[in-house]
């Protein structure tokens, strides 16, 4: 194992937009102020990639351009949106077509863009395996980041703080898990690469499913249905209808950095009560263009006679097997409560994201962090013989709202932790 016995300011984990927005953050302040801040990322995908199994073609993002890595908090900045297209030779033509939605592998390479100005700070290719105390007796002062690459090599480096932004993982509901390791069933996250690498023949005897009512169920669905000419592909989802995302000015207000004040000094009762009003602006719920295109060839679909794309609403899937060569599931129709085993050749599950509160890479300081609780500014609260800050990105919906896991408040929370990493160095420069 290698240790590297340099004490790194903080390590950050992960490398996605959060830790990305916050490189940025701590560059531009510790410029400011003419002062070091060393840091290093660490990041388990062997390159920068946002979301690359779902850069489907033509998918837009929903979220406006103005809410970048910086622009709220420093529309100055060098690395804003507005920015990268300049430095692309774009801006002109991106003014042209009077959208404040780009695409989503546009939005990807503006982020691949700026994370390439700081390839020097990130170790990729290593996945970080245990967090512990750098002594295991007495007061912490620093923490030991274990991380392990491709190889099975081992490397331990020195923090004084931690930023944990590893986002969600896919999230597969118990009746699918006999599955596990049949290459034919694979959530959506890893969708592009794999459904490619398949090579499923186009013929009519081809059947896919895709399991889930969100937006990205729906958008794989709509891209099979493009892809393939002959092939059946059945959405199969619980819920009634699809829903459309509620992105009307008042409600989208709740994505205001602002609102997070709000949200986290409120009663927990009311938080939930307000989480729960408004889980249709990001939870299973469809960009209303997007349901207007499927609505418009399933009406073709009639027109012409023929039924190749099906969304098959109030379906539970209750049952999965194997049968000659394919997987099979059965289908219980809640409405009309009669089942069906239908073969599919493939299996997409669309099912979302769950986050473990960043519980298990944290398990090692459990004595020190009783709780998990986070405090207003994303650090965690740990016991008086606990020095080092440990600062949560992405796992506080349930304290700061909705907006705690997207890309709307990257800037601001990328600010505010900046300046708190930045300040506890400061107090340690002075006391000594």
């Amino acid at each position: 194992m290698k240790i590297d016995r340099m004490i790194y300011d903080a390590i950050g984990v992960g490398f996605g937009p959060s830790n990305l927005a916050l490189a940025i953050a701590l560059d531009e302040a510790t410029r400011r102020r003419g002062r070091s801040f060393t840091t290093r990322f660490i990041e388990k995908q062997a390159r920068f990639a946002w979301h690359g199994g779902m850069l489907l073609p033509g998918s837009d993002m929903q979220i406006s351009f103005l809410k970048d890595l910086v622009l709220l908090r420093d529309p100055t900045s060098r690395f804003t949106f507005l920015n990268y297209l300049h430095a692309r030779g774009r801006l002109e033509f991106f003014i042209n077509q009077k959208s404040f939605y780009p695409s989503r592998t546009e939005f990807n390479d503006y982020l691949t863009w700026a994370a390439g100005h700081f390839a020097e700070s990130v170790a990729y290719g290593e996945e970080v395996v245990a967090i512990e105390p750098e002594s295991p007796r007495g007061a912490v002062s620093h923490l030991a980041v274990r991380t392990r690459d491709a190889s099975g090599q081992e490397r331990t480096r020195l923090a004084r703080n931690l930023v944990l932004a590893v986002g969600g993982h896919p999230k597969i509901p118990q009746i699918f898990q006999p599955l596990k390791g049949d290459a034919r069933a694979f959530h959506s996250s890893a969708y592009l690469p794999t459904i490619a690498a398949l090579g499923l023949p186009d013929t009519p005897a081809t059947r896919i499913a895709v399991i889930g009512r969100g937006q990205s169920a729906a958008e794989i669905a709509l891209d099979l249905h493009n892809r393939f000419a002959h092939a059946h592909i059945d959405m199969i989802t619980r819920g009634f209808a699809l829903r459309p995302a509620d992105d009307t000015p008042f409600v989208n207000e709740i994505f205001n950095p602002a609102y997070t004040d709000f949200i986290y000094h409120q009663p927990e009762h009311v938080r939930d009560a307000i989480l729960g009003e408004f889980r249709n602006t990001n939870y299973a719920v469809v960009d209303a263009d997007l349901i207007r295109t499927l609505y418009g060839i399933l009406y073709q679909q009639k027109v012409a006679g023929a039924e190749r794309l099906a969304i098959m609403s109030m379906r539970e899937v209750v049952d999965v097997g194997w049968a000659s060569g394919s997987i099979t599931l059965n289908v219980r129709d809640m409405a009309a409560r009669t089942s069906r085993s239908t073969p599919y050749d493939a299996i997409v599950l669309a099912t979302g994201y769950e986050r473990d509160n960043g519980g298990r890479l944290l398990e090692g300081l459990s004595d020190y962090l009783p709780g998990l609780s986070v405090e207003r500014n994303y650090r965690l609260k740990a016991t008086s013989d606990f020095a080092p800050a440990i600062y949560m990105q992405g796992y506080s919906e349930a304290t700061h709202g909705l907006s705690d896991t997207l890309l709307s408040v990257l800037a601001i929370r990328a600010e505010e932790i900046a300046s708190a990493l930045i300040a506890g160095a400061d107090a340690r420069q002075s006391a000594a």
